[in-house]
């Protein structure tokens, strides 16, 4: 399982991310704003993420860090 982690207060709601994401998984989260004032991005099914990474790369303010959960 991927693990997602948005720095929402750097976000630009660019939507590069959401465009790219190969799942569709990613979207802007409308019922907020960050102090930026821009609808900062979420992931609406983590279970569905493969930890491909492009998300991460398009981003142009490295907003989104990709993780691979490690097994214990």
């Amino acid at each position: 399982m991927a693990v997602l982690t948005f720095n929402e207060a750097t976000c630009k709601g660019c939507r590069l991310c959401i465009d790219a994401c190969p799942k569709d998984i990613l979207t802007l989260d409308t019922s907020r704003v960050n102090a930026k004032g821009y609808n900062p991005v979420l992931c609406n099914d983590i279970t569905a993420c493969t930890a491909c990474a492009i998300c991460a790369r398009v981003c142009p303010d490295a907003v989104i860090k990709v993780e691979k959960e490690v097994a214990a």
